[in-house]
């Protein structure tokens, strides 16, 4: 076959390029590319594709996400998620379900969001979490998203269970951060998986295993 599109469950530790090296090797296709970058910590749906269906990886890159995880407030992290230790402690006892709840209200919309500096954008040529990690102060520039859904599905503090619908670009750990800024507490990611991309949703997605069999019990032409 020419190529098709391989909808994934990313496991955690995995980076996303972990997933494309897989897949080449297991299926030994060459042309493989993913559609929007997992972070290593974060679970769920990357869609990869393979020989002439790589042509639709912008326009699937370019398609509205649906998230779900976790935030933990009361403290921050220098890349606003799991990836390095809590530099700020603070208490949360006062956050009440409606302060939090009604928090939402203000990153709900067209909203101007910040990307953390540990990020793979490049600044001058080079990935701005290389400088970051140097100790480097690295400036990065607000970016325009529209995030269409932000609501609070449980709250156990400090730890608050979210769901997020929005448009590419978006920094899930950057919303972390800044949510934790509005209620006065500090908060960093601490759980997230990508449910859906476009009308693609992870419930359809097969796991590195079950393709793994898939390919090695000799029905790779179904799927490749």
């Amino acid at each position: 076959m020419d190529g098709r599109v391989l909808l994934m469950d990313k496991p955690l530790q995995w980076t996303s390029f972990d997933v494309v090296k897989k897949i080449r090797t297991l299926t030994r296709v060459s042309k493989v590319g993913h559609a929007g970058t997992l972070d290593p910590l974060a679970t769920g749906l990357l869609i990869v594709c393979t020989g002439k269906f790589t042509k639709k990886i912008n326009e699937y890159m370019a398609a509205e996400k649906e998230y779900s995880g976790s935030f933990t407030l009361g403290s921050t992290t220098p890349t606003y998620d799991l990836e390095s230790e809590p530099v700020f402690q603070s208490v949360t006892d006062h956050l009440t379900e409606d302060m939090i709840k009604n928090a939402t209200t203000a990153f709900t919309g067209e909203i101007m969001q910040i990307p953390p500096a540990h990020s793979a954008i490049k600044k001058g040529g080079t990935p701005a979490y290389v400088l970051a990690r140097k100790g480097k102060e690295v400036k990065m520039e607000p970016r325009k998203i529209t995030i269409s859904v932000f609501e609070i599905t449980n709250i156990e503090l400090p730890r608050v269970d979210f769901r997020v619908v929005c448009t590419t670009g978006t920094y899930i750990r950057s919303l972390a951060f800044d949510f934790g800024n509005a209620l006065g507490c500090g908060g960093y990611l601490s759980a997230l998986r990508r449910d859906r991309i476009g009308e693609f949703t992870v419930n359809n997605a097969m796991d590195i295993n079950q393709l793994t069999e898939m390919v090695l019990g000799g029905t790779s032409g179904k799927i490749i």
